[in-house]
């Protein structure tokens, strides 16, 4: 097999199965594909506008991100992964290629992908409790909410550290993946700039659990609704609602900051009923997710368009009579 030199891998950051699922891909392309990754590039949804027409490098390979023509090798499993008609023709065109790997009834793309890829990723026996994580991270089925907003295992460590903004952000995106392609979870919470993170992070969670607490009310339909402005590194978790609202059926999440304002909404996780299906309300307006979270960035200056987003998933939330 000819060896696929320079190499990009395109992955979901920050989001922790976007990077499981990039140490998984890494390892199974490099060591069973001869591909040569020279170019870890994460990714976020402000791309949408513009990913179908950015040129990728070549050869290149997409994990837990929209579906891309040029791709050589794509995994995901969100609803909203297709943005045209035409790609969703281009993909049906390609659809037995084994490269290609797609289910939206998936958890967690790591999940799909150690599905997919399990007889390829065995010499790997740490990867199993990653994708586990990253399963129980992206399907949001925490044990509590105290679990999900402070939780103080290794993976939710790790987890946690990724919602601390700098400019550094990229490269430590980049070093996390290099790091849990070769070491257990317990050894990456440990390092040293992980732990500085993590630290930084869950004192600003705290400060932003008493921004959500001062705003936050229920809407008609049990909805927990806040809208607030993030004040300096404050973090403000998407499960901060159920925190002070235990019984609430949905959130939204209104946070605002200079760089613009974005908007999370998300199905209880710890009540049963079936959700509407979020990312699909959230990709009318350019965002997107899966069916019990979703999210969108609005830039700043628009507060008409703020008010439909919510007001339009509070009419989908309520119960129909």
């Amino acid at each position: 097999m000819k060896e696929m030199k320079g190499a990009a891998l395109y992955f979901h950051y920050p989001c922790f199965d976007g990077l499981v699922s990039g140490a998984l891909a890494c390892h199974f392309l490099e060591e069973h594909e001869k591909w040569n990754i020279t170019d870890l590039r994460p990714v976020d949804y402000t791309l949408r506008e513009t990913w179908l027409a950015s040129e990728l490098k070549t050869p290149s390979a997409i994990v837990d991100f929209l579906y891309h023509p040029s791709a050589e090798f794509w995994a995901d499993h969100h609803q909203t992964s297709m943005l045209t008609e035409a790609v969703e023709v281009d993909f049906e065109r390609r659809k037995g290629d084994p490269n290609l790997i797609f289910d939206p009834r998936a958890r967690s793309c790591a999940s799909l992908l150690f599905r997919h890829l399990r007889k390829s990723l065995v010499d790997k026996a740490h990867f199993k409790e990653m994708v586990e994580w990253a399963e129980k991270i992206d399907s949001a089925a925490y044990d509590s909410v105290q679990e999900a907003i402070l939780g103080d295992a290794p993976a939710l460590q790790i987890n946690r550290s990724l919602a601390l903004e700098d400019e550094n952000g990229s490269e430590y995106g980049q070093f996390l993946l290099r790091e849990l392609r070769t070491h257990d979870l317990a050894y990456v919470a440990n390092l040293d700039e992980v732990k500085r993170r993590e630290d930084r992070v869950r004192r600003s969670i705290l400060s932003g659990l008493k921004s959500v607490k001062a705003k936050l009310h229920l809407e008609p339909g049990d909805v927990a609704v806040f809208d607030a402005r993030r004040k300096g590194d404050q973090v403000i978790s998407r499960y901060a609602p159920y925190y002070f609202e235990p019984n609430a059926r949905y959130s939204i999440a209104v946070i605002r900051s200079p760089e613009g304002t974005r908007i999370t909404a998300m199905r209880n996780p710890w009540r049963r009923f079936r959700s509407i299906p979020l990312g699909r309300a959230f990709a009318r307006f350019g965002g997107g997710g899966h069916q019990r979270v979703g999210a969108v960035q609005l830039p700043a200056g628009h507060p008409k368009r703020v008010q439909i987003v919510v007001q339009s998933l509070l009419d989908e939330m309520r119960p129909r009579r």
